[in-house]
């Protein structure tokens, strides 16, 4: 079979070579697959778990509920102001094609006495203590658990890339101010201060997101200083400022392409200490705020309900469990890809 990537996308020779060697990793291929189906699965959460049929036909018309908002009035229901697709009296001839999970992650099940309830046919995983489903908080709490691990990932790296560019290849007084900035930085216990500042502000998905990235930086600053410093006196580099190349052309051709293996290697590492981040202040009800479907949120009600909901221990934290091991797997074949002496 035909690799369309390798035949495709990667003209480069030592890059060709590092992917065959990253594909030999046969443990870190699969944990790719099963994080990209999570990936699907979970942003298209719309299509296997809600509260609306996909399509129905009611009294002889045809519904779209799934991308259709619907007023009860359209179905002839008076005195409310929410359609209720579940207490629709289904005539003959009438039908409806539901999804998998006929649970919305805000939605509370009142058919239980008491929550949180155990595992049934109708919620396969049980109940939180509001009466929600947990498998759908689950499927729709990855979608934003890789959200913010995936921003905080990007707006980090662009901070220290360009900060780490600009202190080793400009030397002198700019690096010179640029690692006590550095230095100023990471001697701040970052999750006491991102606490602190979270309890200030109304905390939300972006705004964790920079938050987070204001103190994460440093750690991928250093390595791209330590990568211009020692690329910017190659031969290469030499030859381009010798043909007038600018200093834009210079970075971005030949100096940054170049130094691309810190970046590329502890991606996968920071993304699941990104997931562990998020989770852990969710845990302390700190992190996204409520109703969000969230792992850290699930994990507290754990705590709080372990002697009689155990569902909801086991649920959030195999998820999370899994979600490690796969980037951390993907993360150990990516740097031996990378290995110069492999």
């Amino acid at each position: 079979m035909i690799d369309p990537i390798q035949k495709y996308l990667i003209t480069n020779e030592l890059t060709l070579k590092r992917y065959k060697r990253f594909k030999r990793d046969k443990v870190a291929v699969i944990s790719v697959w099963i994080l990209l189906a999570m990936f699907f699965f979970s942003f298209t959460a719309g299509l296997w778990a809600n509260n609306r049929p996909h399509v129905m036909k009611y009294h002889g018309k045809l519904y779209f509920p799934l991308v259709v908002d619907y007023h009860p009035t359209d179905l002839g229901i008076e005195n409310a102001y929410v359609t209720d697709y579940r207490s629709l009296e289904m005539g003959e001839g009438d039908w409806a094609i539901w999804p998998i999970i006929q649970w919305d992650p805000y939605e509370s099940n009142k058919s239980v006495d008491t929550y949180p309830s155990p595992p049934t046919k109708s919620n396969w995983i049980g109940t939180d203590e509001s009466g929600r489903d947990v498998m759908t908080r689950l499927l729709y709490g990855f979608r934003y658990t890789m959200l913010f691990s995936l921003g905080a990932w990007i707006v980090a790296y662009a901070i220290g890339i360009m900060t780490g560019a600009a202190m080793g290849y400009l030397g002198g007084k700019t690096d010179l101010v640029g690692q006590r900035i550095v230095e100023v930085v990471e001697s701040i216990p970052i999750l006491f201060v991102l606490i602190t500042m979270i309890s200030i502000f109304t905390p939300s998905l972006p705004l964790l997101v920079v938050f987070y990235s204001l103190f994460a930086w440093t750690g991928i600053s250093s390595y791209m200083r330590a990568q211009f410093l020692s690329l910017r006196k190659r031969e290469y580099v030499e030859a381009a400022k010798a043909i007038g190349a600018g200093h834009n052309r210079i970075i971005g051709k030949h100096i940054l392409p170049n130094g691309l293996t810190p970046i590329i290697t502890f991606s996968p590492f920071v993304i699941s200490g990104n997931v562990y981040t998020l989770s852990f202040l969710d845990y302390l009800g700190l992190g996204l705020t409520p109703p969000t479907p969230s792992w850290g949120e699930l994990m507290s009600q754990a705590q709080k309900w372990f002697t009689i909901a155990e569902w909801l221990v086991w649920g959030p934290l195999t998820a999370l469990l899994v979600t490690l091991i796969l980037l951390i797997n993907i993360g150990i074949a990516v740097r031996d890809a990378f290995d110069a002496k492999m």
